[in-house]
């Protein structure tokens, strides 16, 4: 799903524009289940090798239009961008694989859960890793995240691997992006490119073994693969150019639109279980997304008062 960490705007101001920018990609992102129960007949690394393969020429269009096709030629250059972008195309290739068999396999409540979790596990990595410090609010968010998968856990009688999964994949995704030095336009070519040779590979395979999708089975499928890069490459691209015009905290917030709308749409349409167990974790990710929104607009507060203050 979403495959950039946030940038903020310039002059820490929302604009109108970065606004519906963003929640035109969240919106997409969030009604994005009913294209992957579309192809939910089709193997999940199927799906994921043309979502690749049909998201490089979009990717290219809009870096020539951007004029910017420099910064990749600088990319390919530098051994260091590329083999951190080789982290992030392996990890994102993970995130869309698990997506990508969960929908197809019923299991979007559980999609859900992993990318409501996924900020309170970007903190808890900043802590880790970088150092950051927590104030209280953020760590009564991250302990409730944690009792809610142990309710799961509980329930299931093992660890709920989906939500648990996409939540590491994407935390440590948006965390070495960071590290990327490249524009977010420019990072997903680079992360597509690299992912395009086994992509195309696993697509030969699967056509001459019989088993692909492409054309074989007909143009509803074949329709149906191609469009997959439009759906992976254009909220991405909508996105990353709205996050540049809206503060970390507006992000930070709006990123619930599209998990909730995936819960909404895997409870009342598609109908999947959700029994006390289940109810009760949503309760304590909701609460815990709750504190964690408080503690934003807590920060973002201060911040104002302290740029008042010195003015």
């Amino acid at each position: 799903m979403m495959a950039t960490k946030p940038v903020p705007a310039a002059f820490d101001e929302d604009t109108p524009r970065g606004f519906a920018f963003a929640l035109a990609a969240y919106l997409l992102w969030g009604l994005l289940p009913f294209y992957m129960k579309a192809v939910g007949h089709i193997p999940a690394l199927e799906v994921v090798a043309h979502r690749v393969v049909w998201s490089v020429p979009i990717a290219a269009v809009v870096l020539i239009w951007l004029g910017r096709t420099q910064d990749i030629r600088a990319a390919v250059r530098s051994p260091r961008t590329m083999g951190m972008a080789l982290i992030t195309a392996a990890l994102i290739t993970v995130n869309w694989s698990i997506y990508v068999w969960s929908i197809g396999a019923g299991r979007a409540i559980e999609t859900a859960l992993g990318y409501y979790i996924n900020p309170l596990f970007s903190i808890f990595l900043g802590a880790v890793l970088l150092k950051e410090s927590l104030d209280g609010r953020q760590k009564a968010a991250i302990a409730l995240a944690i009792a809610a998968v142990a309710l799961l856990a509980y329930e299931s009688g093992g660890v709920p691997w989906v939500s648990v999964g996409l939540a590491l994949s994407w935390g440590f995704y948006a965390f070495f992006k960071k590290s990327l030095p490249v524009g977010p336009n420019q990072g997903f070519f680079l992360e597509v490119l690299i992912l395009t040779p086994p992509a195309i590979g696993f697509i030969l395979y699967t056509q001459m073994a019989g088993i692909g999708h492409f054309g074989s089975t007909g143009m509803v499928d074949v329709m149906l693969l191609v469009g997959c890069g439009l759906v992976t490459a254009v909220p991405l691209m909508i996105y990353a150019n709205g996050a540049k015009l809206l503060r970390l905290s507006t992000i930070g917030i709006m990123q619930y639109i599209a998990p909730t709308m995936i819960f909404v749409i895997a409870v009342f349409v598609f109908k999947e279980p959700f029994g006390p167990y289940k109810m009760a974790a949503f309760v304590l990710i909701w609460t815990a997304l709750a504190i964690y929104s408080s503690s934003l607009l807590r920060s973002r507060k201060a911040r104002k008062a302290a740029a008042f203050t010195s003015a």
